[in-house]
């Protein structure tokens, strides 16, 4: 883990992310896919500081979890798991793209069959991934 800084497209909103989890997965999930236009890599972080907030827009996707973009210029920032408040920063908001390692695909029998991740990694099927991830009733 380790500090990365990183901003969207405008640079209408820049961060400071702490104890960044470098080795991420990829979601397949169709909320994830329709928000990105693709799978989204996000990396779990300790603690992020925004600046520029204001242009924030938050998006409440689902009853424990919020997406996170900017106003301007549409960029995905995060993912945030809103009862442990557990941010998941887009690794191409990141500054260092090199930092990052993917170690797993999430909704893995949600992802459409037209592109597929090289390697030897976890692969966990929605269940699976609801499973692991997803707060208790």
């Amino acid at each position: 883990m380790t500090e990365l800084t990183g901003r969207c497209l405008c640079g209408a909103v820049e961060f400071t992310a702490d104890g960044v989890e470098t080795d991420h997965h990829a979601c397949h999930c169709q909320m994830c896919r329709r928000w990105a236009g693709g799978p989204v890599f996000a990396s779990l972080v300790h603690s992020v500081q925004f600046r520029g907030g204001e242009h924030i827009g938050r998006y409440a996707s689902s009853d424990w979890a919020e997406r996170g973009f900017c106003k301007k210029c549409g960029t995905g920032l995060f993912y945030r798991l809103t009862e442990a408040d557990q941010y998941l920063v887009c690794n191409g908001a990141f500054d260092d793209a090199d930092a990052f390692k993917l170690s797993g695909e999430i909704f893995f029998d949600r992802k459409p069959s037209g592109y597929a991740f090289a390697g030897d990694h976890e692969r966990l099927s929605e269940e699976e991934t609801l499973a692991k991830f997803m707060p208790p009733a």
